[in-house]
């Protein structure tokens, strides 16, 4: 065996999919990622690429039954490059978990108990937890010897006050179902928080920051010298930003006028809020590029959804700021957050009196490293860091393992 293993595996397990990559700690390498799609359907993908050996991408297209036959053939590309889970220089396997609950506020090591655990969050997490179980489960067949560390979404949002974690319903209904604001992408807002302090030249500890993840699934966080304070996605992700496909806030009302007068079940409405509305559902697009493209063109619907989902950006910036008191920066990640220059601009337009304003040509450049978009004259720096959610996962599962 290897004295002091230092490759971590990141698995992201969802429900016909598998994301990987392999990182070596000693140094945050990336040595493999990859991609499994179309589980159990009639043609499934893999798209695997051996950084480590520099070797071009390969793709496969053949049935794979199960997340199991999944996790074998990502073993044997990974075998292919001399990267096999076998393999003595593996120090853990680093699993996302989408939720925690209020149970798990840190990375934690997978026993029979905390998989339980996981197993009872289902009904707050119906389309995420099950896969993220089969994954751990298929994982552990494959390496029961190996440490296997469980990382997850909320665990970041648990040192919410009660104040922000709170719905304002009958406490014992609330607590009886487990319903409270628990926040989704933490281990986004915790590596992206903590790089801004980094740009600032500052310890996350001395800087408060606004950290906007803004991808196909939006949401905002307030974070407090390196702690979350406030965020918008609450019992589920569909709560807070205007979203690819979810609706993000709106009136509770709505539903029921939808059941009582639209002769809508609850499984048409949940389908109506979480895939068939946000962007989607104002212009027919949740392709953020193809979006402006139309705006441009002078497309009313596009205009019209590109402009609802900036005023909802903003007013999240602003009661953020009012949350903080003193906001040192405003973060944009994710992928409309650090390629979609127009965003950002809108977002920020306006909000002048606040110390907040954008560069238009440092908001131009596009770039794969941290860096400020704002003017040197700004109160409240505005920065675009690129996520990297794996290298966060990694970390935290080779932290515990070493420790």
């Amino acid at each position: 065996m290897t004295a002091n293993p230092t490759r971590v595996l990141v698995l992201n397990s969802g429900s016909s999919s598998v994301k990987y990559q392999l990182l070596d700690m000693a140094d945050g390498a990336r040595l493999a990622v990859g991609l499994v799609e179309r589980i159990g359907e009639e043609t499934s993908r893999l798209a695997h690429t051996p950084l480590a050996t520099g070797g071009d991408k390969r793709e496969k297209e053949a049935p794979i039954a199960d997340h199991e036959a999944a996790l074998k053939a990502v073993a044997q590309e990974l075998a292919a490059d001399g990267l096999g889970l076998d393999s003595s220089e593996l120090a853990a396997i680093g699993h996302r978990v989408v939720h925690g609950g209020q149970k798990f506020t840190a990375p934690t090591v997978i026993t029979d108990e905390v998989v339980a655990e996981i197993e009872r969050l289902i009904p707050v997490a119906p389309l995420h937890n099950p896969a993220n179980i089969t994954g751990i489960r298929t994982a552990q067949a494959l390496r029961p010897d190996l440490p296997q560390i469980a990382v997850f979404d909320t665990a970041f949002h648990t040192t919410m006050p009660e104040s922000a974690a709170r719905y304002a319903i009958d406490v014992e209904t609330a607590d009886a179902h487990r319903i409270r604001r628990y926040g989704f992408h933490g281990t986004s807002h915790a590596y992206v928080s903590r790089e801004t302090a980094k740009l600032l030249g500052k310890d996350p500890s001395e800087v408060n920051v606004i950290v906007l993840h803004l991808g196909n699934g939006a949401s905002a966080s307030a974070v407090r010298g390196g702690r979350c304070v406030d965020t918008s996605m609450g019992l589920t992700p569909l709560e807070g930003l205007v979203m690819g496909t979810r609706s993000g806030d709106i009136d509770p009302a709505v539903i029921f006028h939808l059941a009582r007068n639209g002769g809508m079940s609850v499984d048409e409405i949940d389908s109506l809020l979480n895939k068939k509305s946000g962007l989607i559902g104002l212009c027919g697009d949740n392709d953020m590029r193809e979006i402006r493209r139309r705006v441009d063109e002078g497309d009313e619907r596009a205009a019209l959804a590109f402009d609802v989902y900036v005023h909802r950006l903003k007013k999240y910036i602003g009661a953020y700021y009012a949350v903080l008191g003193k906001v040192d920066a405003v973060a944009f990640t994710a992928g409309v957050g650090e390629n979609a220059a127009p965003v950002r601009e809108a977002a920020v337009a306006g909000l002048e009196e606040l110390g907040l304003a954008v560069d238009a040509g440092l908001n131009a450049v596009r770039a794969d490293e941290p860096r400020l978009i704002s003017p040197e004259y700004a109160r409240v720096a505005v920065a675009v860091v690129p996520t990297d959610e794996e290298l966060e996962i990694a970390t935290q599962a080779y932290a515990l393992v070493s420790a």
